[in-house]
């Protein structure tokens, strides 16, 4: 009982420790550095002594007769990584994240159990993956912290990161982990955002706190996309003649700029070979010459995987920071289409009425640049604007054709006795 008292004392001091730390959101960004140091020492001190403690009196806790371990306690230590006024990312020795707090969330612009099991030099400009994972490889081989300088994707340079490594061993594990924490650098630097409240799912609100002003705004933007976009399909619908082409041209032009900088369209060309595929519509940034969008526009989507798995597998993807260059092929010259347009997020959605049914094409979205990621909520919008798409195809396509007179069949009249 002893044990349990003392560690409870130890775990009161540190309570207390991590609650003046949480004061440093309240501070410029430039002023958190002060406490780095502070917050490397704490996470220490979890790591070497308090979860070793832990571990020991739950084991005693499970044993004939033992006690029971305050759930309080545990509930502090599990919420401790996460309510660290810096961000902090713990990573394993090839440089894929395990655990990410909610303020890195914010700084990279992702949910916690999305980058989770992926790299983290998926978020980080091109210039730096290969460093960082070097940096990262050594400091897990404990040969000693180190600090570099990251960026994150974006123009003008801006988006330094200074990345402070340090060794960690988790208990009852054979390998060391390696913690990495981020502050802003330089002139231009990103801001990082004060975290959100844990427990609250997604970074939701607690009970009782106004509303989040900013999310009501996205929420109700993404609601009048999709208003905007019923109304374009049953437009173009009730056009005498229209096809495909006149469908996917018009839907695009409403994504197009507001919703995505990229948007390419593509139609399934013969239902007897799956995964067949033609391209109906690619509509670039205004910046974009005219041989940046045309060598888009005549690509063989066969030649885009992501396009491919869509229409022939019904595969939806969202990728941030895509790792993989080769993911929507090349251009003419041989140049990965998601290197040269700096494609920094993409969404690739299936066009299908529902899982059963046959898959009619597939739209693909880019953002470029410092143009914010695609996010969850923006990829279940995409979706739903694919099974609105898929009914406008699916329509025309069983559409009779007109009449010489240009009415449609339903539109003749009827003489009386006929």
């Amino acid at each position: 009982m002893s044990g349990a008292n003392e560690y409870g004392a130890e775990l009161t001091d540190f309570r207390r420790r991590v609650a003046e730390l949480q004061t440093a959101r309240a501070l410029p960004a430039h002023q958190r550095l002060s406490v780095l140091d502070a917050a490397l020492i704490e996470l220490q001190h979890v790591a070497d002594v308090l979860w070793p403690r832990y571990e020991q009196l739950a084991s005693a806790a499970r044993a004939p007769g033992g006690g029971r371990a305050d759930p309080r306690e545990q509930q502090l230590l599990r919420a401790l990584f996460q309510r660290l006024p810096i961000p902090v990312v713990l990573l394993d020795r090839d440089c894929v994240v395990r655990r990410m707090n909610f303020s890195a969330t914010q700084l990279f612009q992702t949910r916690a159990g999305y980058a989770t099991g992926r790299p983290l030099t998926e978020s980080l400009r091109r210039d730096g993956r290969a460093v960082l994972r070097s940096q990262v490889a050594a400091v897990a081989r404990d040969e000693g912290g180190r600090s570099l300088v990251v960026h994150l994707p974006g123009p003008g340079g801006d988006g330094a990161l200074r990345v402070t490594l340090a060794g960690l061993r988790p208990p009852g594990e054979p390998h060391s982990a390696v913690l990495a924490t981020f502050q802003p650098t330089g002139e231009g630097a990103v801001a990082v955002a004060a975290p959100t409240v844990p427990g609250q799912a997604g970074g939701g609100r607690p009970p009782g706190a106004r509303p989040d002003l900013d999310e009501v705004t996205r929420h109700a933007e993404r609601l009048d996309l999709i208003d905007d976009m019923a109304t374009t399909l049953l437009g173009a619908m009730a056009l005498a003649g229209s096809g495909p082409k006149t469908v996917l041209d018009r839907a695009a032009a409403v994504l197009h700029g507001r919703f995505a900088d990229w948007v390419i369209a593509d139609v399934a060309a013969d239902p007897a070979r799956p995964g067949t595929a033609r391209r109906v519509v690619a509509l670039g940034p205004p910046d974009a010459a005219g041989d940046r969008v045309t060598s888009v526009a005549e690509q063989d989507p066969a030649g885009c995987p992501l396009v491919a798995e869509a229409i022939r597998d019904g595969v939806s993807a969202l990728q941030v920071r895509p790792h993989d260059a080769d993911a929507f092929g090349r251009d003419a010259s041989g140049a990965p289409v998601l290197i040269r347009e700096d494609v920094t997020s993409l969404l690739c959605v299936p066009l299908r009425v529902s899982p059963a049914e046959p898959v009619l094409g597939a739209l693909t979205l880019f953002r470029t640049g410092g143009r914010g990621a695609f996010e969850m909520a923006e990829a279940g919008v995409a979706d739903r604007l694919s099974r609105h798409l898929a009914l406008a195809l699916g329509r025309i396509s069983h559409q009779p054709p007109p009449s010489e007179d240009g009415q449609q069949p339903a539109e003749r009249a009827v003489a009386p006795g006929s």
